[in-house]
């Protein structure tokens, strides 16, 4: 288990356990793959970052990853792991995630993107995006960091 602050000062707590929060969250955070590029979306308020979202009534969170994948960037998962969960402990509120990694099959393109301006294909991680202002705040906390190292190992199993 890891424990940090985020970019607003609140408490995360990052584990790599099955579900060591909720079985149930309400959101989820997608670390997406497509043709060995990272996928990510261009939120209109945020900046650049993995897809996610809450999920909805009646939806499991691995169905919310999938769909968000889809209206956020177009992207069709074909491989979906849970990787692990974290909880952001605010002044008002308390958020768990789930945290999934999504190899993608194909891009497709939208009219509407839903809060973003569509997919954003990167080669390469940036080494300085915890400072880097075109990077939502959600990609600069330690969250990113140990969650990349889940994905490796995730990649490293698949060959």
């Amino acid at each position: 288990m890891y424990t940090f602050t985020d970019y607003y000062q609140n408490t995360v707590q990052l584990s790599f356990d099955d579900h060591p929060f909720s079985r149930t969250p309400k959101h989820v955070w997608v670390i997406c793959r497509y043709h060995n590029e990272w996928l990510l979306t261009h939120h209109l308020r945020r900046g650049l970052e993995f897809p996610g979202g809450k999920v909805e009534e009646g939806e499991t969170s691995e169905e919310a990853a999938v769909r968000e994948v889809r209206e956020e960037t177009g992207g069709v998962v074909s491989y979906l792991k849970y990787i692990g969960q974290y909880k952001v402990s605010g002044k008002d509120k308390i958020i768990i995630k789930n945290i999934y990694f999504a190899e993608i099959s194909d891009v497709l393109e939208h009219t509407h993107y839903n809060e973003t301006k569509g997919h954003v294909l990167l080669q390469e991680i940036p080494k300085s995006i915890k400072v880097d202002r075109r990077f939502s705040f959600i990609m600069r906390d330690d969250v990113l960091v140990h969650s990349l190292k889940q994905v490796q190992k995730s990649l490293q199993e698949m060959k």
